[in-house]
């Protein structure tokens, strides 16, 4: 990933992990794995992980553990009520962004 990309990356990674809880439970690992197939080659697990703390600690997931056959339990993640208002509000914002960011590119015309 070029330099660009990861910095935009950096200021919407929050609202992508909220989006992928929000279809599904899962923890870290997985949810790191997931974000390279979709090709964010250089996401670090322990941005991943540094991120699902944060976000633990503002409340907007739940936590549960679940016994892991390799180690100690894992923490897997869900979103909650809480999640899901803060994640419609981050497609809102990525809506107005998305829509004023096309007006620039095709000339600052009305779409």
């Amino acid at each position: 990933m070029g330099k660009q990309v990861t910095e935009m990356l950096k200021g919407t990674l929050e609202g992508i992990v909220l989006a992928i809880l929000s279809g599904r439970s899962a923890y870290g690992y997985e949810i790191t794995a997931w974000l390279r197939d979709q090709g964010f080659t250089d996401i670090a697990e322990g941005t991943v992980y540094a991120l699902l703390v944060r976000i633990e600690q503002r409340g907007l997931v739940d936590v549960r553990k679940v016994a892991s056959e390799k180690g100690p339990p894992r923490k897997v993640y869900s979103l909650n009520a809480q999640g899901h208002e803060h994640l419609e509000e981050f497609w809102r914002t990525w809506s107005f962004l998305a829509e004023r960011l096309e007006q620039l590119r095709s000339g600052g015309k009305q779409t």
